[in-house]
């Protein structure tokens, strides 16, 4: 991969119409005539700009990394290049699981800009959560898109040559996965520099950390993260990675990208699900919402199940479980299926439990939580959290189906945690 060029300059909504208006690609969906676009930056993510430019020809999202962390500042300086693996990650994820993320119009390595589709009237789904609004079809689409990607992305399915190739080209991806590591899986668990929670956790905080089985499994999993480079994943896959409208859901924004664990995009996607169920008594404490996440994260692990399983019997050209060995023995490739989605399950578990204690404790935390005003009821709210993020952790081979973990989680929510 080329270095990134010297010429690099942020854009912002006055100068974005001059730099991007010669560039075909763009122009062909929004015009040539740059006085009709108007610009307007939405990027309250951690770490990018993010500019919807609109025409009376179309609409188009540009992309652009920044050189350090927007959430702290020029203080934490963050390579370029990180541009370069989202845009990989999207074209692979829009050949794996089509329709389900946003076409690429325009790419530049040298300014770290990926020109991509809008989604219209789609909003961010953590949004919809917080208005318990419910998503037609989501389950079920986020399960086949989980399932697609992990398993067209691994040695399940790909050329195995090919796989190594991109193995070793995300594997550049150095300081987002540093990001990851340590955020994720060692901050919360010691008083970090940049950790940060609710004033009324502290005890639960000082209980968890002096939590010898909780530290050493987490440790375990990010073990696993650091050195299972399974299949390619999404890498931050959240309720803030997803954009919905009342029938239709996206996935967007793989930047942290790179080869890992089966079961981690499943994880982090349910942890935040979780998170989300605990904190409806900040909006609302409406009892059929909050069953309804429940119903949702059910509905997931039984499409990926689904999908996975269908693509397993259909679709299996890679180096591992090879159709040749199986022959004449469909229950030794079912049951070798079997023993597969249970690791993945387990895997899952453990993963969602590190992302939600890391969403409480670690730098960046769930909106869901951070916009309850009352702070013993979101400190309530997140201890509950805490609670099952702990026993996800350190229980997680331990828990059963799917059923029994969404009884836990009812059980800790009538519960108090602090």
């Amino acid at each position: 991969m080329a270095e990134i060029s010297s010429n690099y300059a942020p854009l912002s909504v006055e100068t974005l119409p001059e730099r991007l208006g010669r560039i075909d690609a763009i122009t062909a969906k929004l015009g040539a005539d740059t006085n009709a676009w108007q610009c307007k930056e939405v990027g309250d993510g951690n770490l990018n700009l993010v500019f919807i430019v609109t025409s009376p020809s179309g609409q188009v999202i540009i992309k652009q990394a920044l050189p350090y962390v927007r959430l702290v500042g020029d203080s934490w300086p963050l390579p370029l290049k990180r541009a370069y693996f989202e845009y990989h990650a999207l074209i692979r994820h829009a050949a794996r699981a089509p329709g389900l993320v946003p076409e690429v119009y325009y790419f530049s390595e040298e300014q770290a800009i990926i020109a991509m589709e809008f989604f219209t009237p789609h909003i961010i789904l953590r949004h919809k959560l917080m208005a318990q609004e419910k998503v037609e079809g989501l389950a079920e689409t986020l399960g086949k898109f989980l399932a697609r990607t992990i398993f067209r992305g691994s040695d399940l399915s790909m050329d195995t040559a090919k796989r190594k190739r991109d193995v070793a080209l995300f594997v550049d991806s150095v300081e987002l996965n540093d990001i990851t590591e340590t955020l994720v899986f060692s901050d919360p668990y010691f008083d970090a520099e940049r950790n940060h929670h609710t004033k009324g956790l502290g005890p639960i905080v000082a209980r968890l950390r002096a939590d010898i089985d909780l530290k050493v499994e987490a440790h375990h999993l990010k073990a696993k993260f650091a050195n299972n480079a399974e299949t390619l994943l999404h890498g931050d896959f959240h309720t803030g990675s997803v954009m919905v409208t009342e029938t239709d859901t996206k996935v967007i924004d793989p930047e942290f990208a790179l080869y890992g664990p089966m079961g981690f995009d499943i994880g982090m996607l349910l942890g935040n699900f979780w998170m989300a169920y605990f904190a409806q008594p900040g909006h609302g404490n409406d009892a059929e919402y909050q069953a309804w996440i429940l119903e949702v994260v059910a509905e997931i692990w039984a499409s990926f199940t689904a999908e996975f399983s269908q693509l397993w019997r259909t679709e299996r050209a890679g180096i591992l479980y090879e159709e040749i060995m199986y022959e004449g023995q469909p229950l030794a490739s079912e049951q070798a299926l079997s023993q597969r989605l249970s690791m993945i399950w387990e895997d899952a578990l453990g993963f969602a439990g590190v992302e939600m204690i890391r969403r409480t404790l670690s730098l960046a935390h769930i909106a869901e939580n951070d916009s309850i005003k009352d702070e013993a009821l979101r400190a309530a709210c997140e201890a509950r959290g805490l609670d099952m993020g702990r026993q996800l952790v350190v229980n997680r081979t331990r828990m059963g189906d799917i059923s029994q973990v969404n009884d836990l989680a009812q059980q800790i929510s009538k519960g108090e945690s602090l």
